[in-house]
């Protein structure tokens, strides 16, 4: 069913997100299945950056699917695809009803189409994704307003893949700010868990980690991976001193994270910034957490931070 024209924007706009990122991850699934991965490198020589045809028809399915439903929105997605390729067959017309109950936050009530960006990751953790480690793989979909996040969708394709049949496969958490986040159960680790990288370890992000000194570190895929694991409770901080993840890494998990009381920032404790003409690399690193955050930023290198630009500009 069709949200509600009288809906205010920000509830239509996650209520059709929740469903279009069930529907790609279908798509990657089925992908996975066939076999028909059909890699591409994006990267530079000796870059391993694949992209795969999940990567490709799933952000055609998002793009598709939200410019349809909301003619004239601004959305910047991970891929460089040609637009003509957005089939009619790929659009998703579904709502959550879940999300269409709830009462927006005040604020929130009169945003206009023309202050939104919505940004897109349609298989966060590529690399994990080509190499086995499914449950690191998740569909992002980051509403930002007047460049704040301020809603978000993780959906993980392959939640309890191990253990489920493919019908009761994947999950999905949402969370508006001044709402709060759906999806999950939170529950507070009793050890300092720090997650990182997997794939992108350097001596600096080592030695950052280093000096909060953590009873465990976990090295995982993908942005929305590892903050999954902070709304989970699997992990107590997500660390990455570098300048590695791009708005679209970032937008969505943000969103959620802030909605339940957790912080994401730079390593300079700034917030970042999601206007449509940003810079799309966060320069200043990473560095999240559901409590405590104040504490992992404080134990930041000051020779680390010396080499993170801090995003100029600001939002509105």
């Amino acid at each position: 069913m069709a949200a509600s024209s009288a809906s205010p924007l920000i509830v239509r706009l996650v209520s059709a997100s929740v469903a279009i990122a069930n529907r790609a991850g279908s798509i990657i699934r089925k992908i996975m299945k066939d076999g028909s991965l059909n890699i591409v490198q994006k990267g530079g020589e000796g870059i391993f950056d694949p992209q795969t045809e999940a990567d490709r028809r799933a952000q055609h399915c998002i793009v598709a699917s939200l410019m349809t439903r909301f003619p004239g929105i601004t959305v910047i997605g991970e891929e460089e695809l040609e637009k003509e390729k957005m089939e009619d067959r790929q659009v998703e017309m579904g709502d959550s009803q879940e999300v269409l109950a709830v009462e927006c936050p005040p604020q929130y009530q009169d945003v206009d189409l023309k202050d939104v960006v919505v940004w897109v990751d349609p298989v966060d953790g590529t690399t994990e994704y080509t190499q086995g480690f499914l449950d690191h793989v998740t569909v992002l979909i980051g509403v930002a307003v007047k460049g704040i996040a301020v809603a978000g969708v993780i959906h993980q394709p392959y939640f309890n893949y191990k253990t489920s049949p493919v019908e009761e496969q994947g999950r999905t958490m949402w969370g508006i700010l001044g709402l709060g986040g759906f999806g999950f159960e939170h529950k507070e680790s009793t050890k300092r868990v720090i997650t990182t990288t997997r794939s992108h370890l350097t001596e600096d992000v080592q030695k950052t980690i280093d000096a909060m000194k953590p009873d465990e570190i976990l090295r995982v895929g993908g942005a929305g991976h590892k903050v999954i694991q902070l709304l989970d409770g699997t992990a107590s901080a997500y660390i990455f001193a570098s300048r590695g993840c791009k708005k679209w890494d970032t937008c969505a998990p943000e969103a959620i994270l802030h909605a339940v009381g957790g912080r994401l920032t730079d390593c300079h404790n700034k917030s970042y910034i999601y206007h449509k003409d940003v810079e799309h690399q966060n320069t200043g690193g990473v560095i999240a957490a559901y409590s405590n955050h104040q504490f992992y930023v404080e134990r930041v290198p000051m020779s680390i931070r010396e080499k993170l630009p801090t995003q100029t500009g600001s939002a509105e």
